[in-house]
Order: C-alpha cells, then sequence, then structure tokens
C-alpha cells in the first residue's frame, strides 16, 4: 500500500524589519488617500489594491514596496538575527486586499464614506504594523491556524 504525500513548497523566510517598511509606505499611501480629492484617492487606492495583491499572491516580499526596502534600506543594516515566516504577512495582504477592494468598490458605486471607511481601516492596520511592529492580520493568521489544529 502506497501513502500518497501532498509537499508544499516551503517559502523562504524574510527579514523581519521589511514588513515594516512596507506598512510605514502602506500608511502613506493610505493616508493621501483620506486626505486627496477623489478622483486621486481613487487612483491611490486601486495602486494600493495591486500592491496588496501582488503580496497576497505573491508573497510580501514581491511588492514594490518590499522592492525599496531591499534595494534603499536593507543595504544600511546588519544581517537580521532570524527570519520571518512570510506566511502570516501574506496572509496580511490579503486581508488588506479585502479592506482596499470594499473601498475601491465604493468609491466607484458613489460611496465615498464606504471607500474612506474602508481606506481608513486598512489604515489603521498598517500603522499598527509601522508604528508598534503589530501585524493585525498576522495576528488573525495565527488565530485562524490555532483553531484549524484543533
Amino acid at each position: 500500500m502506497s501513502t500518497l504525500t501532498t509537499h508544499r513548497a516551503v517559502e523562504p523566510g524574510i527579514d523581519p524589519r521589511g514588513p515594516r517598511i512596507v506598512a510605514a509606505l502602506t500608511s502613506l499611501v493610505l493616508a493621501l488617500v483620506l486626505v486627496t480629492p477623489l478622483p486621486v484617492a481613487i487612483l491611490l487606492l486601486a495602486v494600493q489594491t495591486v500592491v496588496f495583491a501582488i503580496g497576497a499572491v505573491r508573497g510580501v516580499q514581491h511588492t514594490p514596496y518590499a522592492v525599496v526596502f531591499r534595494r534603499l534600506v536593507r543595504p544600511h543594516l546588519s544581517a537580521p538575527h532570524d527570519l520571518e515566516d512570510s506566511r502570516p504577512p501574506r496572509f496580511a495582504q490579503a486581508v488588506g486586499l479585502g479592506f482596499a477592494a470594499i473601498g475601491l468598490i465604493g468609491f466607484l458605486a458613489g460611496s465615498a464614506v464606504v471607500g474612506l471607511v474602508a481606506a481608513g481601516l486598512a489604515l489603521v492596520a498598517a500603522l499598527l504594523n509601522a508604528v508598534f511592529g503589530f501585524c493585525l492580520g498576522c495576528e488573525i493568521y495565527l488565530l485562524l491556524r490555532r483553531a484549524a489544529a484543533r
């Protein structure tokens, strides 16, 4: 009798300082969404939605903001002590994608309130990570993993 085993490719670990830089850049874009006129706000939120989609599908290390970290910030830092599992930040990008998509749909449907509230909620989560190193989406990921293990 043979046993069929499914092997998933293990994603490489990421520098744990990178997601905070990504969150800071995300915070900047989302703050601009909240304070710019609607045509520009919609464009900025659309760009951020694409960035979140890249992070959710390919991993946070593949976003344009991660490229900024690798090229401009990382060369000035020492090597990280440990690498971080990339799955929780990837899940956080998917959560951000959900909020950004809701906001974008709200804006495009003519509901600035929905667009602004969704962008504001995404901004709060991004700021928590950028300022305090608390990744809300990562924590949700870990809670869901624990619940699934039970």
